[in-house]
This record gives structure tokens, C-alpha cells and sequence, in this order.
């Protein structure tokens, strides 16, 4: 109710700032390009049809149903919002829009089971067309989080149109059993292609909708789930690229929320085939807190599955892209507070192979968040019952930084971390420092030895090439 109040007010003073002007020339209006429903064909028609029909509240009680209905035939008409034209019969649909919803907020049992087709027809009409898009050089680089998002032109109707169609669907008024003939599994997949749209604005209507769709169809609820499913497919696998994952990734997230114990295998293959691929995405920046919570949502249902995700984030580890490198390892910190000792060592050796290399990569972002690490208690308490086998792993390149990293803060850090892994096991410590430190003279004899191999050959190359040149 607030927000339609907003909308009223936010557009009356609009209007009044640069009020309609008088009504075009019927000319103008067969000249208007028309969608798929046409809209603008008729104008001077369509507003004396938006004119003729009285308020509702005017009307006597036993005709509102009917008027309403009417109210919502008209309102089915869409015009096209790219050029100026029919500007009074564009504020004749609004105010009616506005009025219809004002009428269900004020009104019971307004949604019988005659009126359903009418409401689904009206909201299709309006909000199902083709959406906006941006030709982009695909060899530019941008940052998405850059880009101004492009708003939808039409928004004055489709805002008023998206806050009807979600009062259609919580009202208690609304039996799902019926609903569900037309608000059907076809009307289910445009929707669900309308989240690629570049306005927030339209995706976070669609969101909330989408979501008390999910709560209140239960039939509907396997079927956009799997829609859902094919939506990541194609971003994985197709485009890389769509508006709209990070919103359907929101909406999960509740749903696994709410998965029953134990598991079903259809939602662990969800999370196998759909989720946790979704890591590989160029645009992860995009949504990655979504699919980090919708990780965590998993994990907690079952700790099992931290193995799965984690060997899973492993093999999709970004080598050249440092900003998705750190994304990976705020993940990983994450999940691995979830994991299980259990699961813990089946995967350690692979994990801290990979925390060795971050530790001493050169990207001063990704050595110091991987020494963040050491800042968790869980982590350092599975990390020092494993020390037998981590430790060897670890040492190795914290020397290394403390040697040769240019970082100040990143040589203040490993100095820390090598303090307490010191303290952990000091007869460890010096076991593998000791180890170590051979490796380390072993590795220079070697270079040693391949330095003056190389140095044989060429002296040997300079001979030969000297005798030839000598006669």
C-alpha cells in the first residue's frame, strides 16, 4: 500500500511539472509502430474506452466485477513508450492501473475464479515482449559493476502492473488449485526469461513474485526448479552472460533453506550440475555472495557435501584472474568453517597445495587474504590436528615469501603464521624447517650442476666453431 501511495505521488508531481499535452492527431497514431498486442493502432479510440468506463468506486456494488473486468481489457492495450506520442492515452492507462489496484487492496473476494484469465491475459500482455539489449564488443573489457544498468522505458506501467499482478498472487482471495490452470508452466518459463532484463528495478518484482509463486503453487514448485536449472545451463555452458543470476540465485537460496532432511539426490544434483559450475563464469564478480550463501545453505544441510564443493573449486581455480582468485578463497574460508575433520582429510593435501601456491603468488591480495586464514580459529584447530601432513606443505613456501616477496604487509603476515605454527609443534617445526633447508641446498646444487653442464656445452661449442674458423 505504501508503495503504490509512492507511485501516486511520485508521478501526480511528475505530471504536474510537465503536464500532458493535448491529445495528437489521429494521423500520429496509425503512424505509431504496434507490438504484438497493438496498442497504439487506435489511440483517441482507446483513451475515449479508458474515459467511458466510470470509477469503481462510483459504480454500484453489483457491477464492480464486471467494470473491473472491463478496466482490466483495456489495460491490455500497450503503447510504445520510445517516442512521445499518446501521452494522454499512456496517463488515462496509468490512472486506471492505478485505480484497479487500489481496488484490490481495498476490496474481498475481488479475484473469483471468472476473473483469472482476465488478470493473467492483462499482466501477459504488459510484461511478456522482448526485452532490451546492448550490443557489446565481446573482446572490450568492462567491469559490469561499472555499466549504468539501461531502465526500462516503459516502467510507469509495468511498475503498477508487476505491484497488481503480486497482490493477485498472495491474496487469499487466489485458490492455487485454480490459479494454477493459467498461471501454467508456459506462463512460468516468459517469466523466468524476463530476469534477463537490465533494469533492477523489473528483476526485483519479478524476484519477489517468482518466490511467493514458488511458495504458494505447490505443483509448480519441481517445474521452476528445474527451469531455473536450465537458466544456469545456458549461462554456463552458452552465454556467460545474464541480468538475472544473481536474483534466481536469492530465490534459491530460500528454497534450500527449506529442503528437508535428508537430502533428496535431485537437489544434490542440482547443486553438482548447476551450482557449483556456475564457479567457472567469467561474471562471478556478479552474484558471488548469492552463490556463496547457497553453498553455505548446502553444507549445512549435509557437511558431506563440503568435499564436493571444494575439490569442485579446486579444479575451477582461476590461475590468471587474481580478483577471482581472492572471491575463491573468501568462498573457501567459508565453507571449510562448515567442514567436518572427517571431510577435512580427505581433501587436504589437494586444498593446501593450492593455499601454498596462493601463499606465495606474487598478487599481494591473494597472498594476504590466504594468510587470513591462520585469523581462524576452526581452520587453525583442523589445521594443527593435520599438522603431520600440512605442515611440510606449508613451511616450504612461507619461507619463500619471507625471502623474496616484495610486500611489506604480506612479509608481516607469513612471519606470523611461521610464529604460529611454531608454537604449535616446535619439534615439528624444526623437523621441517631442517627438511627444508636441504631441499633448499639440494635444489642450488642442482642449479649448480645444470649452470656448469650448460657452461661444458658451450665451451665446448666455442672450440669447435673456433677450430672450423681458425684455416
Amino acid at each position: 500500500m505504501k508503495l503504490i501511495q509512492t507511485v501516486k505521488r511520485r508521478m501526480g508531481t511528475e505530471d504536474k511539472k510537465a503536464p500532458a499535452r493535448a491529445g495528437d492527431p489521429v494521423a500520429k497514431s496509425k503512424a505509431a509502430t504496434s507490438t504484438t498486442k497493438a496498442a497504439t493502432a487506435k489511440p483517441t479510440a482507446e483513451s475515449s474506452s479508458f474515459a467511458a468506463l466510470p470509477k469503481l468506486r462510483e459504480a454500484p456494488p453489483g457491477e464492480r466485477a464486471e467494470l473491473f473486468r472491463r478496466k482490466m481489457e483495456v489495460c491490455a492495450v500497450v503503447f510504445d513508450f520510445h517516442n512521445d506520442s499518446n501521452q494522454r492515452e499512456k496517463e488515462a492507462k496509468r490512472q486506471t492501473l492505478l485505480e484497479i489496484v487500489e481496488y484490490v487492496n481495498n476490496t474481498r473476494n475481488c479475484f473469483n475464479e471468472a476473473l483469472m484469465q482476465d488478470v493473467v491475459s492483462m499482466v501477459g500482455s504488459n510484461i511478456f515482449r522482448a526485452l532490451q539489449t546492448r550490443n557489446k564488443d565481446p573482446l572490450a573489457f568492462s567491469d559490469p559493476e561499472d555499466d549504468e544498468p539501461s531502465l526500462e522505458r516503459a516502467w510507469p506501467h509495468l511498475q503498477i502492473v508487476y505491484e497488481f499482478f503480486l497482490r493477485f498472487v498472495v491474496s487469499n482471495d487466489v485458490d492455487p488449485k485454480i490459479a494454477k490452470r493459467f498461471v501454467d508452466q508456459n506462463f512460468m518459463l516468459k517469466l523466468l526469461e524476463l530476469f534477463d532484463s537490465e533494469d533492477p528495478r523489473e528483476r526485483d518484482y519479478l524476484k519477489t513474485i517468482l518466490h511467493r509463486i514458488y511458495g504458494k503453487f505447490m505443483a509448480l514448485r519441481s517445474f521452476i526448479r528445474r527451469a531455473i536449472q536450465h537458466v544456469f545451463f545456458k549461462v554456463i555452458y552458452e552465454c556467460e552472460t545474464h541480468n538475472g543470476v544473481g536474483e534466481l540465485l536469492e530465490i534459491l537460496g530460500s528454497i534450500i533453506n527449506g529442503f528437508a532432511l535428508p537430502l533428496k539426490d535431485e537437489h544434490k544434483d542440482f547443486l553438482i550440475k548447476a551450482l557449483i559450475p556456475l564457479h567457472k563464469v567469467k561474471s562471478l564478480a556478479s552474484f558471488y555472495q548469492q552463490l556463496s550463501y547457497c553453498m553455505a545453505q548446502y553444507v549445512e544441510k549435509d557437511p558431506r557435501l563440503a568435499y564436493e564443493i571444494i575439490t569442485a573449486m579446486l579444479r575451477y581455480w582461476p590461475l590468471s584472474i587474481t580478483s577471482k582468485q581472492v572471491l575463491f578463497l573468501n568462498e573457501l574460508e567459508e565453507t571449510l568453517e562448515l567442514t567436518q575433520p572427517s571431510e577435512f582429510h580427505k581433501m587436504q593435501e589437494v586444498l593446501f597445495r593450492r593455499l601454498a601456491l596462493c601463499i606465495t603468488c606474487p598478487h599481494f591480495q591473494v597472498a594476504e587474504r590466504t594468510l587470513f586464514f591462520w585469523n581462524n580459529d576452526y581452520i587453525v584447530k583442523l589445521i594443527n590436528q593435520n599438522r603431520q601432513d600440512l605442515f611440510p606443505i606449508i613451511i616450504g613456501a612461507l619461507y619463500k615469501n619471507s625471502k623474496q616477496h616484495w610486500n611489506s604487509a604480506v612479509h608481516g603476515l607469513t612471519f606470523n603464521v611461521l610464529k604460529l605454527l611454531m608454537e604449535a609443534d616446535p619439534q615439528l617445526f624444526d623437523d621441517c624447517s631442517a627438511k627444508h633447508k636441504v631441499e633448499e641446498e639440494n635444489d642450488e646444487h642442482r642449479e649448480a650442476t645444470r649452470t656448469s653442464k650448460w657452461q661444458i656445452l658451450q665451451e665446448m661449442y666455442t672450440a669447435k666453431t673456433g677450430n672450423k674458423a681458425a684455416p
